[in-house]
């Protein structure tokens, strides 16, 4: 089949693409083309590389149209209007499936756990409101006008290349760092609030698996995330473990925490990831479409962080 994967050199697309050629499928990655994949691989010169800007080119969606692709896999898709945008074109096109990437983002403080991906939602920030728009609006589309579209709702995409959400739950390196020196860390309350991490391959399999059970994931959502989540106590633990040190583990109330962390941005990066406390079920997916995690929350957060000693981003005395 022929697919277009939009922003195919990112986190998601960097194990998709590969993934996609590999099954003998014509693909097409579109991004600005600005960047390069974070890991080689031999599959990169099998595709076709396009490179368009979706908020710069008015003639976006009109482009992607025209290339008649059989699965269209939309990963940086952020505004409802962009999303109608999209189906608007591709009802004129030969297209077989839609894959939106969404996000567990669109969940906002939850009742019972694991969340449902198709439940009721009550999103925390604008981000989250407009990939819930979204959803909603694709979910319409597919019941109403039979638009063929699945959504996919990753969680928090971690693996090799990037920096990823430490144990305090904001991105900060220096945090891995202090643990890998054995120093002290303060986790804000008890601990307790949670974290769903998902390996970027895990998130890309997610995306051929859909495409594979096509008939089963049209209208539905998915959560992409590892089977089990992690309590920021937990995630220190297993980081203090990874490096060989005594665990130092202080508890702060929340008012406190925030003075101890001294940045008001990162204190709010942290408030918005545990004001969630993700745990996600993934029970549709793997009985729908299959869909087998490879990794862990614990092996996630390792692979990366193993990465983060390759590249040198942590150094261990």
């Amino acid at each position: 089949m022929k697919v277009v994967v939009i922003g195919g050199s990112g986190h998601i697309g960097t194990y998709l693409v590969p993934k996609l050629v590999r099954e003998n499928h014509q693909v097409i990655s579109v991004s600005r083309g600005k960047s390069d994949p974070y890991i080689k691989d031999w599959t990169w010169d099998k595709a076709e590389h396009v490179a368009l800007d979706r908020s710069s080119d008015p003639d976006f969606t009109a482009k992607i149209a025209e290339m008649n692709a059989d699965v269209v896999i939309d990963l940086i898709c952020f505004k409802l209007e962009e999303v109608k945008q999209m189906v608007s074109a591709l009802k004129d096109s030969d297209l077989s499936h839609y894959i939106y990437c969404s996000t567990i983002w669109t969940h906002g403080r939850a009742e019972t756990v694991p969340a449902d991906p198709n439940g009721v939602k009550h999103p925390l920030d604008e981000y989250g409101s407009q990939k819930y728009e979204s959803e909603k609006y694709l979910k319409h589309e597919y019941r109403v006008n039979g638009f063929p579209a699945t959504m996919i709702s990753p969680g928090q995409i971690c693996g090799p290349g990037w920096s990823i959400i430490s144990p305090l739950g904001y991105g900060d390196d220096n945090v891995f760092q202090m643990i890998a020196d054995g120093k002290e860390i303060s986790l804000p309350n008890l601990g307790m609030e949670t974290l769903h991490p998902v390996h970027a391959e895990d998130v890309a399999q997610m995306f051929v698996d859909a495409m594979n059970h096509r008939t089963q994931a049209l209208g539905e959502n998915f959560h992409a995330v590892s089977e089990d989540s992690l309590t920021l106590y937990g995630y220190a633990m297993a980081m203090y473990r990874f490096f060989k040190q005594e665990p130092k583990i202080e508890f702060l109330s929340w008012d406190k925490w925030v003075d101890y962390v001294e940045s008001e941005r990162q204190a709010s990066v942290s408030y918005h990831h545990l004001a969630r406390s993700g745990y996600y079920s993934i029970e549709n997916a793997k009985k729908l479409i299959e869909y087998k995690p490879r990794y862990s929350a614990t092996q996630v957060v390792e692979a990366s962080i193993q990465s983060y000693i390759d590249r040198e981003v942590i150094t261990l005395k």
